[in-house]
């Protein structure tokens, strides 16, 4: 098995589960381009803890972790099986980078985990761990940490983090409005700096770009894009999943870190 890429993914509201839009064509275009992966391995923010977790449950649930949304979306279920084999194996990843990690037997996939998932992998047949994101996680220490797990793209293992390249949900605007420029400023720097795979700019973003603490009041959902940037090889080609803005702030664009499925992806949209 050749070595998989990495994924950062916007997964937006949980209403992205029942309204793809051009974000989700995406996804599920790749899903059906890349090289199958024997598992998937997903950060979001939606898990924060003191240190650091992963589920390790055989059969993860589906968790709704969010109020007031439509009533078809409690309904769904997403019951990817788990791995807690490789649960182990990341565990002692970072363990061996000094960290401490805790497994979880109980814990299900939030929602930055399963939504985007359904897109990529709408069978739910490829298992599923997720990594809890640490409260006190910033740019640098989540590129270290996705360079701790690297190792697992090698071994047929998808890195995923989930998150959201913008995310000021106090602006949210109803309906697809037009998108405020500070939001096109900001992706557009991001852009330029996740395409170069540039590490001084992808963990400093949130100082350095252009509306950075407009984009993000909080760093959680910017996050995993530094992991999933740092899971990558040095020599990644990038690969942009447009997705547009959406409620006028929320940006759906996402990044594939990987020059074999960039090649297919590429090849699969010319078709």
């Amino acid at each position: 098995m050749t070595r998989l890429p990495s994924l950062f993914v916007s997964h937006g509201a949980p209403t992205y589960a029942i309204e793809p839009g051009e974000a989700g064509r995406h996804l599920a275009q790749l899903g059906q381009s890349i090289e199958r992966p024997r598992a998937v391995l997903v950060m979001s923010p939606h898990w924060i803890t003191r240190g650091l977790a992963i589920t390790a449950a055989a059969a993860p649930p589906t968790i709704h972790d969010f109020g007031g949304f439509p009533p078809e979306l409690y309904r769904l279920q997403y019951p990817a099986p788990g791995q807690p084999q490789l649960a182990r194996a990341a565990a002692a990843l970072l363990e061996a980078a000094g960290h401490r990690v805790a497994l979880d037997e109980r814990r299900g996939l939030d929602h930055g985990a399963w939504v985007p998932l359904m897109h990529l992998f709408p069978d739910a047949d490829v298992p599923v761990v997720q990594l809890s994101m640490p409260a006190d996680l910033d740019g640098s220490s989540a590129w270290r940490l996705g360079a701790a797990l690297a190792p697992l793209a090698a071994d047929g293992v998808l890195i995923v983090g989930s998150g959201s390249l913008t995310h000021n949900l106090y602006e949210i605007r109803d309906g697809d409005e037009a998108a405020e420029p500070y939001a096109v400023e900001f992706v557009e720097w991001a852009r330029d700096a996740a395409v170069a795979l540039d590490r001084e700019r992808l963990v400093h973003a949130l100082e350095r770009a252009p509306h950075g603490r407009r984009a993000h009041p909080t760093p959680d959902h910017f996050l995993p894009l530094p992991f999933a940037a740092g899971a990558a090889a040095n020599d990644a080609q990038v690969q942009v999943l447009p997705g547009g803005i959406r409620y006028g702030v929320l940006s759906m664009e996402s990044y594939l870190f990987g020059s074999d499925a960039a090649a297919a992806l590429t090849t699969s949209s010319a078709r």
